[in-house]
């Protein structure tokens, strides 16, 4: 491996300035979602405050699954650095209005608001950073970017549990509406972000744009290979996010700290797959990582049931791992395979299906969560097996014959 790899794209000035801007407002997501927990237990109460923050998860993804596929489209369009600062623009408003808030029903129409923004802000950053660095350095930048977020996954809560302390809960609002003043205006200093259009292809309608997005994920064999083990990943992704706590406090008898330990393991996992993806850079096949990480994680959940502390801790890691190597590499794929006019729709579309696949995964892990609670990992990891099994059946011909090669697929991929 070669962790220097992993920092190349740093020496690209206009990444570096994008790079900063994307850390600036993660550490500010951190904040509202604690911040967002901690104001729900004081208008609604301490037993209402899952309630409240289950719809505003449930509000998250619906936005996302609605609203990205347009958002792609227009950043195929118009200058992306003008998307990006009204974002981060938009967003610190919508933020600085929940200091103000006192109403459990505001809270839902702010979590809408932002989230309809986050919606536009989350694919066009993703289409601009091969647009800034080339695909041939897109990777390590993908790779640096996904390391620094789940390091902040991990931080970021226990940054924020500090503020609140120190400044009172709705004071992290504050702050994050700051955090996002700063990342506007760094984006404000680089130079237009437009991507580079077919000069004689005609003229497109939004709805043609929407239903190609879609199209290029489903059509092109290893697009659409990881698209379909982003659905396996989800599965195991989802039992973990939601099954844990009971295990830990009810299966294990333990407590919120111990709770913390596990799901940071969780982060840990996969902030350190991404440094592997980084430092490897082109010597190994995407849709390889793809398949192990996909494999990894819906086997490293199989004995969540049945192992103390230690082990649950252990398997976790591998578990984050696991889906770090489906995600991340999926969205290097998109960049490598899509042709720069196109890859805003594509991230777009991915947005969009991805979060679907959440919205499905959640209610299936919810369900043996509470049917069969000594049960729930090794069905749900028995399920994501299955599924597992039946796409790389389905694709190992294809997969077999070199789709891994960075091409933009031609118009024979195209009709498949």
């Amino acid at each position: 491996m070669n962790p220097p790899a992993l920092f190349g794209a740093l020496s690209n000035p206009r990444f570096a300035r994008l790079y900063a801007a994307q850390t600036i407002s993660q550490i500010g997501d951190a904040l509202t979602w604690v911040g967002l927990a901690l104001l729900a237990a004081q208008l609604a109460g301490p037993d209402q405050a899952p309630a409240v923050l289950a719809v505003a998860l449930t509000l998250r993804v619906t936005t996302f699954v609605l609203l990205s596929p347009l958002a792609g489209v227009l950043a195929d369009r118009v200058n992306r650095r003008t998307v990006l600062v009204a974002c981060h623009f938009g967003r610190m408003v919508v933020i600085g209005l929940m200091f103000f808030v006192t109403q459990v029903w505001q809270i839902y129409v702010l979590m809408v608001a932002l989230n309809a923004l986050t919606a536009f802000f989350t694919p066009t950053n993703q289409a601009t950073v091969p647009l800034v660095v080339g695909r041939d350095d897109a990777r390590s930048a993908f790779a640096l970017s996904s390391a620094t977020t789940e390091l902040l996954g991990i931080v970021g809560p226990g940054l924020a549990g500090l503020l609140a302390a120190w400044l009172g809960a709705r004071a992290l609002f504050v702050v994050d509406a700051a955090s996002f003043l700063m990342s506007g205006l760094l984006i404000l200093t680089l130079p237009a972000l437009r991507a580079t259009q077919d000069a004689g292809a005609p003229e497109r309608s939004t709805r043609s744009d929407l239903r190609d997005g879609t199209a290029r994920l489903w059509r092109d064999p290893p697009i659409r290979f990881a698209l379909l083990m982003e659905l396996v990943a989800a599965l195991a992704g989802a039992l973990i996010l939601t099954v844990t706590i009971s295990r830990v406090e009810g299966g294990l008898g333990l407590g919120e700290a111990e709770y913390g330990w596990v799901i940071a393991a969780y982060g840990l996992g996969a902030a350190a797959a991404s440094l592997v993806v980084g430092a490897a850079g082109k010597r190994i096949p995407l849709t390889r990582f793809i398949a192990l990480g996909a494999l990894i994680t819906s086997l490293a959940i199989l004995p969540g049931n049945l192992v103390p502390l230690g082990g649950l801790m252990a398997f976790w890691l591998l578990a984050g791992v696991g889906q770090n190597w489906v995600n991340l590499p999926t969205e290097t794929l998109l960049a490598e395979r899509t042709e720069e006019a196109a890859q805003g729709r594509v991230y777009g579309a991915h947005f969009a299906w991805s979060h679907l696949w959440w919205a499905f995964a959640y209610p299936v892990a919810g369900f043996l969560g509470i049917r069969f609670p000594d049960q729930a990992f090794v069905l749900g990891g028995g399920l994501a097996l299955a599924l597992l099994a039946g796409v790389w059946l389905s694709h190992r011909g294809r997969l077999g014959a070199g789709l891994d090669e960075r091409t933009t697929p031609g118009p024979a991929d195209q009709s498949g």
